[in-house]
């Protein structure tokens, strides 16, 4: 960029004295703009220095216009522009270097500093003698660092030597305590970002493997060798050339990324938000194509991370090891003439230990072995590293290596630390080459938090955790099953193929069904292993979607899913991946309702499959009678008259029985058994089933569209519908079942809360206020989706109603505005189960005409117009 540099700086101006704070200000946009155009071909590492040195020539040419020249004082450049680094929205951090607390000089300090705000320069400073560098220093750890990297820009000589001098001489921070506070910062950053890499919006900067894993480094090196100098921490043996040339690269494309992040947003921003992420792909190339083009520049994003992590964490661990500690080099354990234990670390006992490729796969294998190995010697990380760079082929293409990991994946640990560490290493995509297409592979919604090889790895750990002891109690119904599994083996397989074919078009569930099958082949497992694991595989969204998108309440639906499932033991495997597979996509996803809905099919499930029958039906009258029995028990214990109850009941329809718990009927029947007639509606709040969740029942005389007006009023009380039965007695009057959260995923407890809700709700059926609106505009996040709506009919063989299922943008007052169209369309609805998936909203709805009969086609392109008009429109 030297001729480019040289073009440039012609218009830097002749006399400084000539220019007012406008005309500076001018010269900055001028050199906003040159970069910014110049981003497209240049260099990154080329630019930033560029844009740091031309603000070295503007500090210092102003420096000399203050007339500080004759001053004992100095300009020293701290923080990045200390690293002579600079990005567009960066802050420029100054150290106003004095040789005594003079009265003036502050003063004119003061309006130096005003000068270069009133550039618009973000610009961040402090004055302060040599002594005070070193007091603030030996206080504050970030202080510490900046001086460990600051560079002086203009100034006094002999102060800028005597500065230099005292960092060398007295610096207040050992190696040692230096190391350990830059490792305690790192990890305490790393807590803040849950400690994953893989953040859907992740901070360029502060994530694990951002640009400050790389700083860390570079910072704990230099203390300890006292150096400025990047390249020497080669000299020192502290990275091999390899790994510094492999860290540079890294930076260079983080460096990139920020850089074009700044230019998008205009300012200084390190998050890349969804809002950013389109335009910042544009800007790096990756082409026009929105959701593909942040796909693609998002995978590349995390395979850098991902690398970084692994460089951060062994170039740490060798400094502690070869540096801080070395006598703990000789502390080994030898296991074989391969391996051996280091404080508590699987370590390599010579360099050609993984020119065998099955050493590769065995060492996770030692590690499964050895519970008390908590991880690898950074010395074999590095000769891990080495060796997975050099291979030409899949592991998994060796016999030897198919062997190993046939062990690991049959070990009663190899799917807990041993498999971890596989992932972390990279090792688990260099032995699969189906891994290897997922790496990073992530999906621009706002329901899968993670890439797809980090949430199938996690959805192995929770498979694994099943089984694992420290993890007792927390999930009884999968601990049970898995425990009763002799082919456990099969489960972790089937965990590791469910998504492996995303991201290559077509059917995932099928492609990956036949991947299965391939390894299974390839590995030679039994032909009943082999069925079951390709079975899992293409039905592993199955359980999930009938429990959460279908009413599992209806015996249709219960007799489909169990035809599909066909045994027990499908069953029990089909169960125990499909919850740990919704608690490894989204932190926030799973909650006491899901897990509920999952338990109430599988128990309904296992009750018609244990049944001798060749085509085993569910008993519709058995499970009503056992509700029936249970409830009158329960009231009756509680002082309630026979033949109350039964007079009661006798105004209920049988799908009530059949659709509520025990609990729920006693509950209903004994406030309306108390009830008076002009106590109507009746409303209760609170949870009889214990399911984590709130519910609401409101009973009232049928009005018609009771559901549109309670649903507008949850909305406007920031509650989220999961479920909702509208049922009505044989005389006239509804029960409303709602199953609701709060909006952060919470139940309704607080009794203020509930008393307002409550009141708000009879203030609206008495007509004493109107029904809210929703005015809630959609959030940040939700702008930067769109989703088509889509209408579609299911079939069932109910005459009397008609269902079905809305994908649209999860946008707020969803569920009240459909409940407004049903209204205006005479269109009764009967049930509704609300499923969000991220920004996509997939429900499903029950309805009948207002006769009471399924709707006619017409009536069904009626609402299907009407929806789409009204969402879309």
């Amino acid at each position: 960029m030297d001729t480019e540099q040289a073009d440039f700086y012609a218009h830097w101006p002749a006399s400084n004295l000539a220019l007012e704070a406008g005309a500076y200000r001018e010269l900055i946009a001028h050199y906003h703009r040159w970069s910014e155009g110049h981003f497209v071909t240049a260099d990154i590492d080329e630019l930033i220095h560029h844009r740091a040195q031309f603000f070295d020539q503007l500090l210092t040419e102003l420096w000399h216009r203050f007339d500080f020249s004759n001053e004992s004082m100095a300009l020293i450049a701290v923080g990045g522009y200390g690293r002579h680094t600079l990005h567009p929205g960066s802050d420029i951090d100054l150290l106003i270097l004095v040789d005594c607390e003079d009265t003036l000089s502050r003063c004119a300090v003061s309006e130096f500093v005003t000068f270069l705000w009133d550039l618009h320069l973000d610009v961040g400073h402090s004055v302060r003698t040599v002594s005070q560098c070193l007091s603030a220093a030996s206080e504050d750890i970030t202080t510490a660092t900046n001086l460990i990297e600051s560079r002086p820009v203009v100034g006094d000589e002999t102060l800028i030597r005597d500065y230099e001098q005292r960092l060398l001489s007295d610096f207040p921070w050992s190696s040692r305590d230096f190391y350990q506070a830059k490792l305690d910062e790192q990890r305490q950053r790393h807590q803040q970002y849950h400690g994953t890499s893989y953040n859907l919006e992740p901070n360029i900067k502060s994530s694990p493997g951002g640009l400050r894993d790389i700083q860390t480094i570079g910072w704990i090196a230099k203390r300890h060798f006292q150096t400025h100098s990047d390249e020497s921490l080669v000299e020192f043996g502290y990275m091999t050339a390899d790994e510094f040339v492999e860290l540079r690269e890294c930076m260079n494309w983080l460096w990139r990324i920020r850089f074009a992040l700044h230019l998008e947003v205009g300012k200084r921003e390190d998050r890349l938000l969804f809002d950013f992420q389109p335009g910042v792909a544009v800007r790096l190339g990756y082409g026009n194509e929105g959701k593909q083009s942040v796909e693609l520049m998002m995978k590349d994003y995390f395979k850098v991370v991902l690398r970084v992590s692994e460089l951060n964490q062994m170039l740490l661990q060798f400094f502690q090891q070869a540096i801080l500690n070395p006598q703990d080099l000789h502390h080994t354990i030898d296991i074989d003439e391969h391996f051996a234990i280091n404080q508590h670390l699987l370590s390599a006992r010579h360099d050609e230990v993984f020119e065998d490729h099955s050493q590769l796969i065995r060492a996770f294998v030692i590690i499964a072995e050895h519970p008390e190995i908590e991880g690898i010697h950074s010395h074999t990380i590095r000769q891990l590293r080495n060796a997975r760079a050099q291979l030409n082929e899949p592991l998994s293409y060796d016999p030897d290596c198919r062997f190993w990991f046939k062990r690991l994946i049959e070990h009663p640990s190899g799917c807990g630390r041993a498999f971890a560490l596989m992932h972390h290493h990279g090792v688990i995509a260099s032995y699969l080459p189906q891994w290897q297409q997922i790496v990073g592979q992530m999906q621009f919604d706002l329901f899968h938090a993670y890439t797809v090889d980090e949430h199938t790895f996690r959805l192995v750990r929770n498979l694994y955790r099943f089984s694992d002891p420290e993890y007792v109690g927390q999930f009884p119904l999968c601990e049970e099953r898995v425990a009763q599994m002799t082919r456990r083996h099969c489960l972790y397989l089937a965990g590791i193929f469910h998504d492996i074919a995303k991201g290559r078009g077509g059917d995932h569930s099928e492609l990956g069904a036949m991947d299965a099958s391939n390894f299974c082949l390839q590995h030679r497992y039994s032909q009943a292993d082999s069925d079951l694991i390709s079975w899992l595989v293409e039905h592993h969204l199955t359980m999930s979607v009938t429990a959460q998108k279908r009413d599992i309440h209806d015996p249709d639906v219960i007799q489909e899913f169990a035809n599909i499932v066909d045994t027990v033991e499908r069953l029990d495997f089909l169960y125990c991946l499909t919850v740990a597979d919704i608690r490894a996509t989204n932190h926030s996803l799973w909650n006491n309702w899901k897990a509920t809905l999952l338990e109430e099919l599988y128990n309904a499930t296992r009750y018609l499959l244990e049944q001798n029958s060749s085509k085993p039906t569910l008993d519709v009258r058995d499970k009503i009678q056992q509700n029936k029995a249970n409830a009158m028990a329960l009231l009756l214990s509680g002082g309630y008259e026979k033949e109350a109850i039964l007079a009661l009941w006798g105004r209920f329809t049988a799908d009530y029985f059949f659709r509520h718990t025990a609990e729920q009927i006693s509950w209903h029947s004994q406030h309306i058994l108390q009830l008076k007639d002009d106590e109507l509606p009746l409303i209760l709040i609170g949870d009889e089933n214990n399911y984590g969740t709130t519910e609401l029942f409101v009973y009232h005389h049928d009005e018609g569209h009771l559901f549109a007006a309670v649903a507008g009023v949850l909305d406007s009380q920031q509650l989220t519908i999961l479920d909702a039965q509208i049922l009505a007695t044989r005389d006239g009057f509804v029960m409303d079942t709602f199953v609701l959260l709060q909006r952060n995923g919470k139940p309704l407890t607080e009794t203020r809360r509930i008393e307002e809700v409550k009141q708000h709700l009879l203030d609206v059926l008495h007509r004493r206020r109107k029904v809210p609106k929703n005015n809630r505009p959609l959030s940040r996040r939700l702008k930067n989706f769109s989703v088509k709506t889509q209408v579609n009919f299911l079939p069932v063989k109910h005459r009397g109603r008609t269902t079905f299922e809305l994908v649209a943008l999860d946008r707020p007052g969803l569920v009240a505005r459909i409940a407004a169209i049903l209204q205006r369309l005479d269109v009764s609805l009967l049930a509704a189960k609300i499923t969000t998936i991220g920004e996509q909203a997939e429900d499903l709805f029950i309805v009948s005409s207002h006769r009471g009969e399924a709707l006619s086609d017409e009536q069904k392109l009626a609402l299907k117009q009407q929806i789409t008009s009204d969402l879309d429109g």
